[in-house]
């Protein structure tokens, strides 16, 4: 989908990879037991969701140190996500190769928003 205008947070990578993170953990948790509605899945979507919202609001923030603040909140919120995504793990709502590829993905984004952030000045 592409605007002719854009927000200067559609720009950025990190952005647009926790966004796609987010879409493939809400194709992941669709398969989860009933039980985990409100629980497990719960936490883990608005877990993964909260690394791209913290994104986009720290860039229109009025400083980048207000953004490297967001930033660490994003960080801690894909932290989140990955204890979420070993608890499904070891429930066995997830195949080992489900996990290993979307661990992978989000060791992948932690190390890319962990330097965008040390880059930030």
């Amino acid at each position: 989908m592409k605007h002719t205008q854009e927000f200067k947070f559609e720009k950025i990578v990190v952005w647009q990879k926790a966004m796609d993170l987010g879409e493939r953990l809400n194709e992941l948790v669709e398969r989860f037991p009933e039980k985990e509605k409100f629980n497990l899945s719960s936490q883990m979507l608005r877990a993964v969701d909260s690394v791209a919202l913290n994104i986009s609001e720290g860039s229109i923030g009025q400083s980048n140190l207000e953004f490297k603040r967001f930033m660490g909140y994003a960080i801690r919120s894909l932290a989140e996500t990955v204890t979420c995504l070993h608890k499904a793990n070891r429930r066995k709502y997830i195949n080992e190769n489900e996990f290993n590829a979307v661990y992978s993905d989000s060791f992948n984004l932690m190390n890319i928003m962990a330097a965008f952030r040390r880059n930030i000045k």
